[in-house]
């Protein structure tokens, strides 16, 4: 059997790792923890409807679901042209045919953004701490609250807003479940002037709608400068005053991958074509968000995509392993999809070169999103089936 070494642990490495075994082949899947983080249900957290382990699945039990060899260490060192990883312990891997770099990004740094921020998109522990702030806040009575991401003029396919409009819209009713939304005060930022644009202008008129529904106001269109515990300061002179702030950084190239020797974009993500392969470095795929995702300007770094990606890779990769000249693409599957939660509801959005939707969901949109999160885990356990796609 051919050898292959997966780099990740996330959507992209562990798909990656599961279809590879279905297609009969070696697999060895390295990653820094020990459990694959759901991070599009860990929007819960921070409302206290879900825990850490709610949304993660141990990846040693995937691992024996799926007969592929697990390795928790965390990647110090790739030298792509001889295919050898270097791990924290000191341990080299370097007798593999095949090695999937799905290593994901780093985040775009602004100043005093690690001391003074939480990320719903970072470490599993911020959403925790972001749950522990807020309880206190809630607990004294009143705040003010602010909830933001960021762009990268250099990748517009790097920005994840979804996930900040899904947990501002949840605290505000966790607010006013607890009849408390009149004593806080919600503030969304960004500094682009039509966050969400992505989503197409329908979404964006009905956005507005939602925001003032919901009486949350908005400070959009100004550079963000830094960072303090009292609040964001911008490019226009101004500051948001804000108790507690929550914010996504847009994505940047892996620190790994910059020294590797691999293609980089001007953005620092491993240039690819549409099957994954990196030219001119035989039998090494690149997938997710550690990609330079190609496509139109609407393009969007999003969990269904990696697995796209991850899928195709392991067909390719088998295909080549047998001489087989036959490869699938994921150009013809990129879209945007994603149900945003509301805490009470959910809306679909969806978004090609067609057209762009944003269905309202009132009730049924919120279990829509949590029988998902259900279906994600037991699904890539063996526990129930697998429905074709998902």
């Amino acid at each position: 059997m051919a050898k292959v070494l997966v780099l990740g642990g996330g959507f992209a490495g562990v798909e990656s790792a599961i279809f590879l075994r279905e297609q009969n082949l070696d697999v060895t899947l390295v990653s820094d923890r020990d459990f694959f983080y759901i991070y599009p249900t860990s929007i819960w957290i921070p409302t206290g409807d879900a825990s850490t382990e709610d949304v993660s699945v141990p990846l040693a039990d995937l691992a024996f679901e799926h007969n592929f060899e697990l390795i928790v260490d965390g990647v110090v060192k790739f030298e792509a042209k001889d295919k050898r990883v270097t791990l924290q312990s000191g341990r080299v891997l370097d007798e593999y045919e095949y090695i999937v770099v799905a290593l994901g990004q780093d985040k775009i740094q602004i100043d005093g953004m690690s001391e003074h921020t939480l990320s719903i998109c970072g470490k599993p522990s911020e959403a925790v701490e972001l749950h522990e702030r807020l309880s206190k806040l809630i607990e004294k009575g009143s705040g003010k609250l602010a909830f933001g991401f960021g762009g990268n003029p250099k990748d517009s396919s790097a920005v994840r807003g979804g996930p900040a409009f899904e947990v501002m819209f949840n605290v505000h009713n966790l607010l006013k479940k607890k009849g408390l939304r009149d004593k806080f005060e919600i503030t969304f930022f960004a500094p682009m002037a039509k966050p969400g644009q992505k989503m197409g202008e329908k979404a964006l008129v009905m956005m507005d709608k939602m925001f003032g529904m919901t009486d949350i106001n908005k400070k959009v269109g100004s550079k963000i400068v830094s960072f303090e515990a009292d609040g964001v300061n911008f490019e226009d002179g101004t500051k948001l005053e804000s108790d507690l702030i929550m914010f996504i950084s847009a994505g940047t190239g892996h620190h790994i991958l910059k020294e590797s020797g691999l293609p980089l974009s001007e953005a620092g993500f491993v240039e690819t074509n549409y099957y994954n392969e990196v030219e001119g470095f035989d039998g090494i795929y690149v997938i997710g968000d550690s990609a330079s995702l190609m496509g139109p300007d609407w393009r969007a770094k999003q969990g269904h995509v990696a697995e796209v990606m991850a899928r195709n890779v392991a067909y390719n990769i088998f295909q080549k392993a047998q001489g087989i000249d036959s490869k699938k693409s994921y150009e013809g599957h990129l879209n945007i999809l994603c149900v945003m939660d509301t805490g009470n509801g959910a809306a679909f959005v969806y978004r090609d070169d067609k057209r762009g939707l944003m269905i309202p969901m009132p009730g049924i949109g919120h279990l829509l999103k949590k029988c998902w999160g259900w279906y994600c885990c037991n699904s890539k356990l063996c526990k129930i089936p697998r429905i074709p796609g998902l």
